[in-house]
């Protein structure tokens, strides 16, 4: 079954989008198409990237074993949900930090947008749009955007409309497709990641 994973790209103090990755993966899981789990950039700290060599250059063989260990998380899923502020017209710092640290693990699989901020956090998700195509995923176009001012009582207290429950599923159901249509181009990589060795198929190096 397709496996989506749901990155919580904050990890401030009080952080807002830990209510909103429950949420997501609370309406998800009431699916039957696909497998759900969130990853919370919090229990997969990463310093500054500190790889000698860029993730694409690298194919998979990663010197630190905070790296491998990130690597072996993300090459698990097919698709993945992000969950992002935006802070100064941009996304945290920490997801852009965690993404850079990999390149193989994202290629050929779906990613979808759910962002808040003032003004819903649209452009978070402009940027991470043309960030994710850099590493060979395909965006849906559907998106959830979550403005403080309407979807959180008091600021504080997160309460999806009705509409933004809509804008889920469908958000869903395209991430869910585009993982199952991508299959065979994940199949058929000429990178075998492992995550914890890195291997490439025995015709790579010819």
């Amino acid at each position: 079954m397709i496996k989506i994973g749901i990155i919580l790209g904050s990890t401030r103090p009080g952080r807002r989008g830990e209510q909103i990755a429950k949420w997501v993966h609370e309406r998800a899981t009431g699916r039957t198409d696909a497998d759900f789990e969130v990853i919370d950039l919090l229990d997969h700290p990463l310093p500054h990237l500190d790889e000698p060599e860029p993730a694409l250059a690298s194919r998979g063989r990663y010197q630190h074993q905070h790296t491998r260990a990130w690597a072996d998380t993300i090459a698990s899923f097919d698709g993945f949900v992000i969950v992002t502020p935006e802070y100064n017209h941009s996304f945290p710092g920490v997801l852009k930090n965690a993404i850079d640290h990999l390149y193989a693990e994202w290629n050929n699989k779906a990613v979808g947008f759910v962002s808040y901020g003032g003004a819903g956090g649209a452009h978070a998700v402009e940027q991470l749009r043309l960030i994710c195509g850099a590493l060979q995923m395909a965006d849906v176009a559907p998106r959830v955007s979550l403005s403080l001012r309407t979807e959180f009582e008091n600021h504080t207290v997160f309460k999806p409309s009705d509409h933004n429950v809509t804008a889920l599923d469908i958000l869903l159901n395209q991430v869910i497709a585009c993982s199952s249509a991508l299959t065979p181009l994940r199949a058929a990589s000429p990178l075998t990641v492992t995550g914890t060795q890195g291997s490439l198929p025995a015709t790579a190096d010819k």
